[in-house]
């Protein structure tokens, strides 16, 4: 017998994307940051994937992740407040469209005060309550 009941989560992951970045950005962006959560909060990462065959697939994220978008006012206070909420973030900086490796992309974000970063993307991951907090005057994405 199978147990039907919705799963629900008391947990959530928001990417904030900035209303102006190009589609192509937009995507790329969201990439780069939800990659950053699987790592450090294994948590987060449901079971692997087997199709019919038995062809085995590597796991993804166990919830779905909502995107939304802001100005960069909204981005820069929804940064400040996962930051007073110590929650799990990653982020994506202008300057990162202009690296292009790893090392470079690190010493970007280093090279730039906390208040002085230009951020185009933010990811946060923690309870929902918390979460809704981070990104409120966020909408979702279009």
């Amino acid at each position: 017998m199978s147990d039907d009941t919705p799963i629900r989560f008391d947990t959530k992951i928001a990417v904030l994307l900035r209303e102006d970045l190009e589609p192509w950005q937009r995507l790329n962006v969201t990439a780069f940051l939800v990659s950053g959560l699987g790592s450090p909060i294994p948590e987060v990462i449901g079971e692997p994937y087997v199709d019919a065959d038995d062809v085995q697939y590597l796991p993804m994220f166990r919830q779905p992740v909502l995107v939304f978008e802001g100005t960069k006012e909204t981005l820069t206070a929804a940064h400040r407040r996962a930051l007073s909420r110590a929650l799990p973030r990653s982020l994506f900086t202008s300057d990162l469209f202009t690296t292009g490796n790893d090392r470079d992309n690190r010493a970007a974000v280093r090279a730039v005060g906390t208040d002085d970063l230009d951020l185009v993307g933010l990811a946060v991951y923690g309870p929902k309550n918390a979460v809704d907090k981070v990104i409120k005057g966020a909408r979702m994405h279009p």
